[in-house]
């Protein structure tokens, strides 16, 4: 029966006879659809230009490493934490920390090879057997 199943549709979908009810969704969506697409242009837009930066910034710093290289100074420090240190001596006096003296974790004579000098276990070789080789 084709009006049964027409009149069960209508319950179900309320606009299914109504076509302007579906082109006002359709609008809707594509509305929402334009929307989602305009933010996420925003978002790759502030990711690319962030990465501008960082880039910048590393060339930045691969030249000042190559102009402190050139005069000799040391290359493998990090520079920010030069500038640092000349901007806080000026103020503050360097006082050189000292380490407190720690004791060594095993004695002198430990050898790991030997199997002497320390511990329970100690190297002794397999047992010979089929699949030792040869």
């Amino acid at each position: 029966d084709i009006e049964g199943s027409v009149l069960e549709l209508c319950k179900l979908f309320p606009d299914f006879l109504e076509p302007d009810a579906v082109v006002r969704r359709q609008e809707a969506l594509a509305a929402a659809r334009l929307r989602m697409q305009e933010e996420l242009n925003a978002q790759a837009e502030r990711y690319k230009e962030k990465q501008r930066q960082l880039e910048e910034e590393r060339r930045r710093q691969k030249i000042a490493m190559w102009e402190s290289m050139q005069e000799g100074k040391s290359y493998k420090g990090n520079l920010k934490l030069n500038q640092q240190e000349v901007e806080s001596g000026a103020s503050a006096s360097a006082v050189p920390k000292s380490k407190p003296n720690k004791k060594p974790l095993r004695g002198g004579g430990y050898n790991p090879l030997s199997g002497e000098g320390g511990g329970t276990c100690s190297w002794r070789p397999g047992r010979r057997g089929p699949s030792a080789g040869g």
